[in-house]
């Protein structure tokens, strides 16, 4: 869907019959290529915004409701701008817009009635953060129309976290969210989650190509195991306190676990952690020196730490890892997301993209039975405002 069919598809649900000029907005998902679980442990990540995302659409109306609607999935939801905004399962996806409605207006802003659609491309529940990409959506669309055209990037990841962390339940680290407003074409976000300092790389594969399979599991992350694992790395953090004053988990040496941490599901809990920031430095210094093997290398790596010491990968992420990983095209493949389902990604020859899929998808199949989807990944930017007349 373009623009202009998303404008029509507008006037459709709602009518062309308000004068109000129709405001048009996209938000990305997210790929983290390497660094995952740390950003709630204060370390280092290496995510990038994709070209795969969400587009919004918000025409002001005369009264105090805001309309949700999703060309994608049900329900309509409205919104009473004069009535106290509270979550409920029923009204599912919506649940995320009027989170960024109740904590905007929490903090004083002064919003009007208007209508929304979305529609997107990114599919749901597969580790790309379409959640993030729909909460940092609203927020910018809300703030933008209402005369905030140039906002503070990082404070509106800090304000969509918190939406997240407190309407919707979900304990998440700031990586999901500063992906999504901070992205920027053909370069990847080396980002400091304890500090929130940050390096834009570029991301240049050469005659490879970032191969993003999904593997059709679909996994609900309030519902998953993902607060446990929080849970687990504070409680390794509040072990190490009691000896030293430490900021973060990713402070804390291997030392340090082996001889304060006894539980052995703990100690491997925290031995990824602290293996997972390193190998970011690492990868992020082997790709600026064009060391795509060693960078793909890493990625591999890293998906067997998760899946032997985090413990989040599953059957269907290790099948398609595994299934990746053995065929010569391809040079390195890990898992991305929170896991437990959704998707991975792979360094890919892109001369062989074709081959490669055919014969990973059948594999996957025959072993899971289900149909991955592929998608050859583009790198864009961050959310932002988008022509409607074009």
């Amino acid at each position: 869907m373009n623009v202009l069919q998303f404008k029509d598809r507008f006037h459709k649900e709602y009518g062309s019959s308000n004068n109000q000029p129709i405001h048009c907005f996209f938000s990305p998902g997210r790929v983290n290529l390497i660094g995952e679980h740390i950003d709630y442990n204060g370390g280092y990540v290496f995510p990038a915004a994709l070209s795969l995302g969400i587009y919004g659409a918000i025409r002001f109306r005369s009264d105090n409701l805001i309309q949700l609607k999703s060309a994608n999935t049900e329900p309509i939801v409205s919104v009473d701008l004069k009535q106290p905004i509270v979550f409920n399962e029923k009204d599912r996806w919506a649940n995320y817009p009027k989170g960024v409605i109740k904590h905007l207006l929490d903090d004083g802003c002064l919003l009007k009635g208007c209508d929304i659609l979305f529609s997107g491309n990114l599919p749901d529940g597969a580790g790309l953060s379409s959640s993030a990409a729909l909460l940092v959506l609203v927020t910018f669309m809300l703030r933008y129309v209402g005369g905030e055209t140039n906002m503070d990037r990082v404070g509106l990841a800090k304000f969509c976290q918190q939406v997240e962390n407190q309407f919707m339940g979900v304990n998440c680290g700031i990586m999901d969210q500063f992906s999504v407003a901070m992205g920027r074409q053909d370069h990847a976000i080396l980002l400091d989650c304890d500090t929130l300092q940050y390096k834009y790389t570029p991301f240049v594969l050469g005659e490879y190509s970032l191969v993003i399979m999904n593997t059709n599991k679909k996994r609900e992350l309030a519902d998953s195991k993902y607060n446990q694992r929080r849970g687990e790395c504070e409680a390794v953090l509040g072990i190490i306190r009691e000896q030293r004053q430490v900021a973060s988990l990713c402070q804390v040496s291997f030392e340090d676990v082996e001889e304060y941490v006894k539980d052995d599901v703990l100690q491997r809990r925290a031995r990824h952690v602290i293996s997972e920031s390193r190998r970011v430095l690492l990868a992020v210094e082997l790709l600026g020196q064009g060391d795509l093997t060693g960078f793909a290398n890493l990625m591999t790596q890293s998906h067997i730490s998760l899946k032997n010491d985090y413990e989040v990968t599953g059957l269907e992420l290790d099948t398609m890892v595994e299934c990746a990983i053995k065929r010569t095209e391809c040079i390195g493949a890990r898992m991305t997301g929170a896991g437990f389902g959704g998707c991975a990604i792979a360094l890919v020859a892109t001369d062989q993209l074709e081959l490669f899929t055919v014969a990973v998808s059948q594999e996957y199949e025959q072993k899971t039975g289900l149909k991955p989807d592929f998608y050859v990944a583009r790198i864009s930017d961050g959310v932002k405002a988008i022509d409607c007349s074009s």
